[in-house]
């Protein structure tokens, strides 16, 4: 099993509506190394930390598993979806997705600058400046320092 994190705005799917969902596609990704990790690394079981961005509190905000590896992403094939790529055909499809299921609400919104302050994180790429990248691998000493920062920790 391998970890990693996806980023999605919440404004247009977080944590919340996957958990309403409980499953859903993970459509949309349109960089092609994030595809290839999609389509060459992203396997059945694996662990996803849910990443709210491009908000107010940006952070990590759940948890899910994928239940399906990578199909192509019919929303490439439709003229009315953002998404729409003319150059993408059913013979030849240029994008991809794969189908998660909703695990868990994290305690607490673990907030970016929780993450760039942790050691453990240094050589992750989300901490590391000018990453735009919307799917990234996580390490299983990085997603156990991550969810250490669940709780806050208690005051004497």
């Amino acid at each position: 099993m391998a970890y990693w994190l996806f980023k999605t705005e919440p404004d247009t799917f977080s944590i919340n509506t996957l958990r309403t969902q409980n499953s859903s596609c993970w459509e949309g990704v349109r960089n092609y190394q994030a595809r290839n990790m999609m389509r060459d690394d992203v396997k059945l079981g694996d662990l996803v930390l849910i990443y709210h961005s491009s908000c107010k509190k940006v952070g990590v905000a759940g948890i899910a598993k994928v239940t399906r590896e990578a199909y192509p992403d019919h929303f490439q094939f439709d003229p009315e979806s953002d998404y729409y790529d003319p150059k993408s055909t059913q013979e030849n499809p240029r994008w991809i997705m794969v189908d998660v299921e909703f695990v868990r609400v994290t305690e607490r919104l673990i907030p970016l600058a929780t993450l760039k302050a942790m050691p453990e994180l240094e050589n992750m790429p989300l901490v590391k400046r000018g990453n735009r990248l919307s799917i990234m691998p996580v390490s299983e000493a990085e997603w156990t320092a991550i969810l250490s920062k669940e709780t806050l920790p208690k005051r004497s």
